[in-house]
């Protein structure tokens, strides 16, 4: 790692009506380092980020580039100062192909100053292929998963002719194959020169890529440091301004009766799966990626077609079709996809949040706003949502807080079944206590919840059983005391355990 400054921002400032997101932040960045960033979400992170690609503009301060001072108005300008962003929430445009997602904005044109299609499908199948990435150039975006879309984002910032790439949480969606190749590509990276600004809220990753890390807190930074000289209990206590004593808020609570049960249910991704859950019982779906799970709780909640098999509520089989057939036997939904799936990013939290229980506040043909803000607001006191205001648009708040007011949007339905596919994927450890004490709260008022998660500890941390996938089929479930690590990942590769009958391929 090289002393040379090859990024340096001193007294950034940033202001939203009611916030200050940033206040006077200095920060550097050496040359052929990764300088990892840290703290809960709304600290400041990702919009001085978005100040340094040009999306925001500072009230106050300076950035200079090799020691140079410069004005980025425009993510374009970025560009051409070798500065390149890979977003945390996908910004993609579902129509468009991988080969025109590579070239947006930055058209290859021929010498009649058309666009030069048969370069831009030639340059994308070579990148593809140096990238051994398994896509077709003129596949739609539509039609991958978020998994494969964030590889791609990956692919197109480390393509481009950059000397500072900022990842934003690149690995929240990836395979943990994908991940190993994401830093070796790091490493080569580094070793030309190129210098990495990383955010993660995944200490096992900080440790293992950080040269150095700064944490911030409120809009401020609260400690830049060498890797070497963190731990990762210093390092929370930095980022929350407290200690977390336990981070899985697990309660033992009374289970009741089967209130959600699939009994050999069949999909496009799944076949024969059979699990069911029970009143104040939290339920988790393990597996790799690509073993099922999302397409087992899409389907569960209408989503996704189900073509054969039965799905009982209360004991009574239910049609499920469409969502609105699910919302109806009190089942509700978190996506895995807030952005895509979950929320109006244009409109106020207000909105977004009281949209699934209009019906409460419409009576005599009009919305009745003082009912609305009252439930609203009732209902973000108990979530604990940070915001500045109702009115506040919902795509300014931090990935942490945007969960918390889709979670009480379904509250405001008052569901038996709540299921969570990813429900902390992107957000900090604070975020995530208070998602899962919301779990345990919810629990304990005798709902059922049921969770797909691609992070064992926290299946582990909160879960009363888990069932593990391995393509498409039910491989597995354990109870609490029957849970490790190894035993559930045994599961999720398909190996044969005799004593449970369970095998790859199983139904």
């Amino acid at each position: 790692m090289s002393n040379e400054i090859r990024l340096r921002v001193a007294g950034i400032t940033k202001l939203f009506p009611g916030v200050t997101a940033l206040d006077g932040i200095d920060f550097a960045v050496r040359r052929g380092s990764v300088h990892v960033l840290c703290g809960e979400n709304g600290a400041g992170k990702s919009t001085l980020m978005k100040i340094i690609n040009g999306v925001y503009q500072a009230d106050a301060g300076e950035i200079y580039v090799d020691e140079r001072p410069v004005r980025i108005n425009s993510p374009s300008d970025a560009r051409r100062l070798g500065i390149s962003m890979i977003f945390q929430e996908l910004n993609y445009i579902p129509e468009i192909t991988v080969a025109e997602n590579f070239f947006v904005g930055e058209w290859p044109v021929n010498k009649f100053g058309r666009i030069d299609w048969r370069a831009i499908r030639e340059l994308t199948t070579k990148l593809l292929r140096s990238e051994g990435l398994p896509y077709l150039p003129d596949t739609k975006l539509r039609d991958l998963t978020v998994s494969d879309i964030q590889m791609l984002e990956i692919t197109k910032a480390a393509s481009r002719n950059c000397n500072i790439i900022i990842m934003d949480e690149p690995t929240s969606a990836i395979t943990q194959r994908e991940v190993e190749a994401l830093f070796e590509k790091i490493l080569t990276l580094k070793s030309r020169g190129v210098s990495i600004i990383y955010i993660s809220h995944k200490l096992d990753e900080i440790f293992r890529i950080a040269d150095e890390i700064t944490v911030f807190r409120d809009g401020r930074v609260v400690g830049t440091r060498p890797a070497s000289e963190f731990d990762v209990d210093a390092m929370i206590s930095m980022m929350v301004g407290r200690r977390l004593e336990n981070s899985y808020p697990k309660e033992t609570v009374p289970v009741g009766e089967v209130i959600l049960e699939a009994d050999g249910i069949s999909g496009e991704a799944f076949r024969n799966v059979t699990f069911h859950a029970r009143r104040g019982e939290i339920v988790g779906f393990a597996g790799l990626m690509g073993a099922g799970r999302t397409e087992v709780v899409r389907a569960m909640f209408g989503l996704d077609e189900i073509s054969g098999g039965t799905v009982k509520v209360h004991g009574r089989a239910v049609h499920v079709t469409h969502p609105a057939d699910s919302i109806k036997n009190g089942i509700a939904m978190l996506s895995e996809d807030r952005r895509r799936y979950g929320l109006v990013p244009m409109r106020s939290v207000k909105e977004n949040c009281s949209l699934a229980g209009l019906e409460r506040m419409i009576y005599g043909g009009y919305l009745h706003a003082s009912e609305e803000n009252a439930l609203v607001s009732r209902i973000f006191d108990r979530m604990k949502v940070k915001t500045p205001s109702l009115e506040t648009p919902m795509g300014s708040l931090s990935g942490g807080n945007q969960q918390k007011v889709l979670l009480a949007k379904w509250m405001l339905r008052d569901p038996d079944i709540l299921i969570l596919d990813e429900p902390t994927r992107g957000i900090d450890v604070g975020a995530k206590y208070e998602i899962y004490r919301l779990m345990t709260e919810l629990v304990k008022d005798g709902k059922a919840i049921v969770m797909v998660s691609s992070e064992l500890p926290e299946l582990l941390g909160m879960c009363d059983r888990i069932y593990v996938m391995s393509q498409g089929t039910v491989t597995g479930e354990l109870k609490r005391c029957e849970f490790s690590q190894e035993t559930i990942m045994k599961y999720a590769i398909g190996a044969m355990d005799s004593a449970r009958g369970y095998a790859y391929g199983a139904a």
